[in-house]
């Protein structure tokens, strides 16, 4: 989810937390859990900071070991023990117990969406992605809005932000089934497909949606049970030269290759050699895919150029692509 949802999320949780009786006999301890569950529906994405590093490391371990399960484990630990420093007199199970429904609940709906977390490492590295619920939806965000409101005005926080989260599982469930359709009709249009990726509107029954069977890409939008195909392309296999194994050893492309699970590919000859360029297809803008990577190789087949990330212009592409040879 987005970092405004996880927000309201983690003061909607410290309202359902004044159900705990603990709360009504220990001033400290809620004070605590306020603190314990905003922090904790946030913490998760402190790996947001790898974005000052470069696009590459960012996109490898973004949403990755800080969701993982001992980091769901360890961060409740670590906020627990220092907020037990500045409120001694805590109840230290219950702030410890609020604060691990936080970030559990934090990696919990990043499941839905379409990016993404490694939520089971170290059971396995493999990404978790329901597609179930974008990224911002305004169903989830305005109910904490309404239920925040609500607790402004009156004493009632714990009943309020109940009735949230149980209007929330509905929604999850209906979600949820749309989901399941939008797949069943997306199948009957194109029964030959192999691979299905959903990308779910802020809009309810609609999705963006990319595609494979043996020999085709498909790229289009679900409204309701209505298939609309916006772009299909051949699907040859990425070749196993030696351009495309050196291009390989570079961590740009690297990075794509780790998180892209549907793209397509290009390669151009020029006076100064190649690019080989790979475009992730579950990203579509009109005209356009804005998550790619690049690589610029020499005649000899040596890296002098990559680049991954979302760029939305082929000229704003080719000045990073620049910047990046002048840096070696």
């Amino acid at each position: 989810m987005d970092s405004g949802t996880h927000v309201v999320m983690g003061l909607g949780i410290a309202g359902l937390s004044t159900l705990d009786p603990v709360m009504s006999q220990s001033t400290a301890t809620f004070h605590a859990v306020m603190i314990g569950t905003l922090v904790g529906s946030v913490i998760p994405d402190i790996d947001t900071v790898l974005k000052l590093k470069n696009n590459a490391v960012y996109i490898r371990n973004h949403r990755g070991i800080t969701h993982s399960i001992p980091a769901t484990l360890l961060w409740p630990c670590l906020i627990t023990v220092i907020l037990n420093y500045f409120f001694p007199s805590s109840f230290f199970l219950h702030v410890f117990l609020w604060t691990l429904f936080s970030v559990f609940l934090h990696v919990f709906v990043d499941i839905f969406n379409a990016y993404g977390t490694q939520a089971i490492r170290p059971i396995s590295k493999k990404w978790v992605a329901l597609c179930i619920i974008p990224i911002f939806d305004p169903v989830i965000f305005g109910l904490h809005f309404i239920g925040l409101t609500f607790w402004y005005f009156t004493d009632h926080a714990g009943v309020i932000f109940l009735t949230v989260y149980m209007l929330l599982i509905v929604y999850y469930l209906l979600r949820t089934y749309q989901y399941r359709q939008a797949k069943k009709a997306l199948i009957k249009e194109l029964p030959d497909l192999i691979e299905i990726y959903l990308s779910p509107n802020i809009r309810m029954y609609s999705y963006h949606f990319a595609a494979k069977s043996e020999d085709q890409f498909y790229v289009g939008k679900l409204d309701g049970k209505a298939v609309f195909i916006i772009d299909q392309f051949d699907r040859p296999p990425v070749p196993s030269n030696d351009l495309v194994l050196s291009a390989k050893q570079d961590k740009n492309i690297r990075a794509f290759l780790s998180f892209s699970p549907i793209y397509r590919w290009e390669i151009q000859s020029f006076d100064y050699g190649y690019e080989l360029r790979f475009i992730d297809l579950r990203y579509y803008v009109p005209g356009h895919y804005p998550f790619v990577a690049v690589a610029l190789l020499s005649k000899d087949l040596k890296i002098e150029s990559s680049y991954t990330g979302w760029i939305f212009s082929e000229k704003k592409l080719r000045k990073k692509l620049i910047a990046q040879t002048h840096m070696k």
